[in-house]
C-alpha cells in the first residue's frame, strides 16, 4: 500500500514540474517575445530587453521552488550534464518546453492577428542572420554569438542553484543576465539562446525564419554544455562554496605583544649548551656560581 502511494505521489511530482515548465515556457514567449511583436516601436531595444528579464525573473519566483524554471531547453541539457536531473527528467522537461513555446506563440499570433496592419509573415519576433539580422551579421557570427550568450546565461544559473530549485534571490542574477544578453544580441540574431523560444515564433512566421530555425536550435545546446564542463571546473563538486575566503591572507590585531596572534609561538627560553668549559653539569657559566664560589 504504502508503495503504490509512493507512486502515485511521485507521479504527482512529475506532473506538477512539467506542467511548470511548459506554463513557464509558455508565458515567456507569450510576454517576452509579444513585446517585440506588438510593442517594439514604442519601447525600443532596451524595453524588449528588459521585457525578457523581468518576465523570466517573476517566473523564476513563481515557478523556481516547482521545477527549477528552465524554461529553456539549453539550461536543462547544462543541469543534465551536471548531474543534477535524470535523463527521463530531462526529456520530459524538453518535451513540455517545446509545445510550451509552441501554444504560447501560437496565442500571440491569435493577438497580432487582431491589430490592424501588422504584420506576422517572415519576423514575428523570429531570429535570424543574414538579411535578418539589423546589422547584417553572417552565419558564423550569428553561430558564435548565440553560442556565447547562452554561455553566460547557463552558467549563470548553474552558479547561483545548488541543486534544481530557485530559491530567494537566485532568479534576481538570472534574470539580470537575460536582460543583457538581449541588449547585446537583439542587434545581432534577435536573441534566442533558448531553442524553444525560437521554434514557436519560427513556425507562424514561416519563410526565412524556418529555414534558420536549426542554428538557434544547435548553437543555444552548444553553449548550455559548454556552461556545463566550465562551471565543474570553477565550481566542482563538494568544494567550499567560498573559496575566494579560503585563499585570503589572515589578518590579526594589532597589539604589544605576541599574545595579540595567536598562531605565532612565543619564543621558548634560552638554552646554554653546557659543556665541561663553560660550567657545570648544568650548564652553569662560572660567573653563575654556587655560593661557595667553587664551580
Amino acid at each position: 500500500m504504502d508503495v503504490k502511494l509512493g507512486a502515485a505521489s511521485l507521479d504527482s511530482v512529475e506532473t506538477r514540474t512539467v506542467a511548470a515548465e511548459f506554463l513557464g515556457t509558455l508565458l515567456l514567449v507569450f510576454f517576452a517575445v509579444g513585446s517585440a511583436v506588438l510593442a517594439a516601436d514604442y519601447i525600443g531595444v532596451l524595453g524588449i530587453a528588459l521585457a525578457f528579464g523581468f518576465v523570466l525573473l517573476a517566473l523564476c519566483y513563481a515557478l523556481g521552488p516547482v521545477s527549477g524554471c528552465h524554461v529553456n531547453p539549453a539550461v536543462t541539457l547544462g543541469m543534465l550534464l551536471e548531474g543534477r536531473i535524470a535523463l527521463r527528467t530531462a526529456i520530459e522537461y524538453w518535451v513540455a518546453q517545446l509545445l510550451g513555446g509552441i501554444v504560447g506563440a501560437a496565442l500571440l499570433f491569435l493577438l497580432a492577428k487582431q491589430v490592424p496592419g501588422l504584420r506576422t509573415d517572415g519576423a514575428f519576433g523570429s531570429n535570424g542572420w543574414g538579411k535578418r539580422s539589423a546589422v547584417h551579421l553572417n552565419t558564423g557570427g550569428a553561430f558564435l554569438a548565440e553560442v556565447v550568450l547562452t554561455f553566460l546565461l547557463v552558467f549563470v544559473v548553474l552558479a547561483v542553484t545548488h541543486k534544481i530549485a530557485l530559491v530567494g534571490f537566485d532568479g534576481l542574477p538570472i534574470g539580470l543576465a537575460l536582460a543583457v544578453i538581449h541588449l547585446v544580441g537583439i542587434p545581432l540574431t534577435g536573441t534566442s539562446v533558448n531553442p524553444a523560444r525560437s521554434l514557436g515564433p519560427a513556425l507562424f512566421a514561416g519563410g526565412g525564419a524556418l529555414s534558420q530555425l536549426w542554428l538557434f536550435i544547435v548553437a543555444p545546446l552548444i553553449g548550455g554544455g559548454l556552461a556545463a564542463c566550465a562551471h565543474r571546473v570553477t565550481h566542482p563538486p563538494f568544494s567550499p562554496a567560498n573559496l575566494a575566503d579560503d585563499l585570503a591572507v589572515p589578518h590579526y590585531p594589532k597589539g604589544p605583544t605576541t599574545a595579540a596572534h595567536p598562531t605565532e609561538e612565543r619564543p621558548g627560553p634560552r638554552e646554554d649548551r653546557g659543556d665541561g668549559d663553560e660550567g657545570g653539569e648544568g650548564g652553569e657559566r662560572p660567573d653563575q656560581a654556587g655560593p661557595t664560589g667553587l664551580a
